[in-house]
């Protein structure tokens, strides 16, 4: 059970902050909700406390973690599938999973495909969502602020961090 002021993840949605938790009652049935603040894109959501872990929702990766992400966005080999379609349902499979490592997979993968052969409005969709998701979790993991973590991630995926 998460409680007010947890960082956490809601898969497709990204990270933000549990602001309160209430009962209400909808389409009859009352039950317990927490309620997400997301302070990337100023989104609030209800989630209900019993769905949680069907959903996937989990706390924000501490900071020490950034590491691992980083390494996983230098990573520059790719085995993504030439078929588009077959692409985008294997990346947004990762996207689903709320994996910080899937999503940081999609990113560098759909940024270098981006840089080397163009992507499709879809993918190109599909990135900025993973790459939103990807720095509101950073965010609020590190004490940077979206602009520093949107550079570190660029710099990153493309080579130009200086390791």
């Amino acid at each position: 059970m998460f409680e007010i002021g947890d960082k956490v993840v809601y898969p497709m949605h990204g990270a933000g902050i549990i602001e309160g938790i209430e009962v209400r009652e909808i389409l009859g049935e009352t039950q317990q909700y927490y309620v997400l603040n997301f302070p990337i894109g100023s989104m609030k959501v209800m989630i209900p406390t019993k769905n949680v872990e069907e959903l996937g929702v989990r706390q924000v990766i501490s900071g020490a973690e950034l590491g691992r992400v980083m390494d996983v966005l230098r990573n520059n080999s790719t085995s993504l599938p030439d078929n588009w379609n077959k692409r985008y349902r294997i990346n947004l499979d990762k996207i689903k999973s709320g994996d910080i490592y899937e999503v940081a997979d999609v990113v560098r993968d759909l940024m270098i495909r981006e840089r080397d052969k163009g992507l499709s409005t879809a993918e190109r969709k599909m990135l900025n969502n993973a790459r939103q998701i990807l720095i509101s979790e950073l965010v609020l993991s590190t004490s940077s602020d979206e602009e520093e973590i949107a550079t570190l991630i660029d710099k990153a995926t493309l080579g130009e961090d200086g390791e």
